[in-house]
């Protein structure tokens, strides 16, 4: 299949897709469970990350990964001001919850390491699951960034995909609990290739 940039015409496609990814995900499941909250979320979010030329589509939509650049920020100092308004009205009386879960998102980034590419999102379509999507984009991408003999990192929302980030060279570095303390999403780091 081939891998393409997205552009800001893809942003629907892309925001459906990663709805329907993360709609029974521990994490984003958990703090936007009406699909339609989670998809204005992801909406929010897509758009600023495209951005950059880093958002990676594989084939006709099968998976999508979201990088963000060393250096740069996942939002914009105004996107940044939006977040809670926005949180409060999709999350509604759970908004301070889902507040803290990104509060701990945002103080776990491991802004104390080298210059790194920050792996924001990556989601195969759920109907085409199995099928190694995921991880043939991820791969793809970490070719580019070990070119650039850069290190990468991402929080792993879902504990079942963090051996498939291991054999891909990532390390556990931390974590933190969910708000109601019944999960824990990892916080993974990759060492730049030598």
């Amino acid at each position: 299949m081939d891998v393409r940039i997205a552009t800001d015409r893809d942003l629907e496609p892309v925001t459906r897709l990663l709805t329907a990814a993360f709609a029974d995900d521990p994490v984003w499941g958990w703090a936007f469970p009406v699909r339609s909250d989670l998809e204005a979320w992801w909406r929010f979010n897509i758009r600023s990350a495209l951005r950059f030329p880093w958002t990676w589509v594989l084939g006709d939509f099968a998976a999508v990964a979201i990088w963000i650049p060393p250096g740069e920020s996942e939002l914009t100092e105004a996107e940044e001001a939006e977040v809670e308004p926005l949180v409060e009205a999709l999350a509604g009386s759970r908004a301070a919850e889902v507040m803290v879960l990104l509060e701990r998102f945002e103080s776990s980034h491991p802004s104390d390491r080298a210059p790194h590419y920050y792996l924001s999102l990556l989601g195969t379509d759920p109907s085409r699951r199995g099928n190694g999507y995921g991880m043939a984009l991820l791969e793809h991408n970490l070719g580019l960034i070990d070119g650039e003999r850069m290190p990468a990192y991402l929080e792993s929302s879902n504990p079942g995909n963090d051996p498939r980030y291991e054999r891909r060279g990532f390390h556990r570095i931390g974590g933190f609990n969910r708000p109601d303390e019944q999960l824990t999403v990892a916080t993974m780091w990759r060492d730049r290739s030598e």
